[in-house]
């Protein structure tokens, strides 16, 4: 026999609640699910008392309470800079947040990366590398092109079908530009790790105009211009039509991706199966 529930008919029974789908999630601090976090900035004004009241009002109005500030240093004479702990009030639903898009296309080893380039261009395929503007940081196009690689991977240096062509740090865009039409290259690398006041933005936003003022009539990447490349551990709030390339790559990048990527856009379907024949 059922019991009724109140304000159902004699008989039936009362529909069931949703099933809870939530994850919900909090940050780790010291112990599980104590929603601690720990952040850094630097306010306008000069270290002391006054300083650290400000910056735990800032805390407080970033959802962090309580917060305390656990390290406060003078940068010169009208900065501090500051570390605060605190307990954050915001929850996440891991549940709703969507998968990230897979790669689209496969990734490949050397020998399958060779045979393609060889099948298909009867040739080497030819990559220039540079860091532009100011940019003196050479160790992100360094993982990728040189042979000692990244990540237990070796750059496109160790492949046999390409040519690399690195041009090291600061280099000009019309130096890059002059370099890649003088060896009539596949696909321009270019890394930028400097991103103060939004500089690697601004580079490469110029690098790529000034690629497509020099190649007009071109149709595409391979197809009348380089392929054009960007990467660094900046670049993830911007997408590649964003800055008028062909392709974006952020932190963690390996050589392997990037061999996989310059197979994938620059040669034809036939020639970059994973077993080309």
């Amino acid at each position: 026999m059922t019991a009724d529930s109140p304000g159902t008919a004699a008989g039936t029974r009362a529909p069931a609640d949703p099933a809870d789908t939530r994850q919900v999630i909090r940050p780790y601090g010291d112990t599980t699910g104590d929603a601690m976090v720990q952040m850094s900035f630097t306010l306008p004004v000069p270290a002391g008392p006054r300083a650290d009241a400000a910056a735990l009002q800032l805390a407080g109005k970033m959802g962090l309470d309580p917060a305390s500030v656990v390290h406060a240093k003078p940068m010169g004479p009208d900065f501090t800079f500051f570390i605060v702990y605190g307990k954050t009030r915001h929850l996440i639903d891991y549940a709703s947040i969507p998968a990230p898009p897979e790669r689209e296309y496969p990734l490949l080893n050397a020998q399958e990366v060779n045979l393609a380039i060889r099948s298909a261009l009867g040739r080497r395929l030819v990559v220039v590398g540079a860091c532009i503007g100011t940019d003196a940081h050479t160790v992100g196009i360094d993982a990728i092109l040189n042979v000692k690689g990244f990540a237990g991977e070796k750059g496109l240096e160790y492949y046999r079908e390409i040519q690399v062509v690195n041009m090291g740090a600061q280099v000009t865009v019309d130096e890059l530009v002059e370099r890649a039409k003088a060896v009539d290259a596949d696909a321009v690398l270019v890394s930028q790790v400097v991103t103060q006041r939004n500089a690697h933005l601004h580079n490469t936003k110029q690098m790529a105009a000034a690629f497509h003022a020099e190649y007009p009539t071109a149709v595409g990447p391979g197809m009348g211009r380089p392929l054009l490349i960007v990467g660094g551990p900046r670049f993830d709030t911007v997408t590649a039509a964003d800055l008028g390339v062909d392709r974006v790559f952020g932190r963690g990048t390996t050589p392997a991706e990037v061999a996989a990527f310059l197979v994938h856009a620059l040669l034809p379907e036939d020639a970059r199966r994973k077993d080309p024949s």
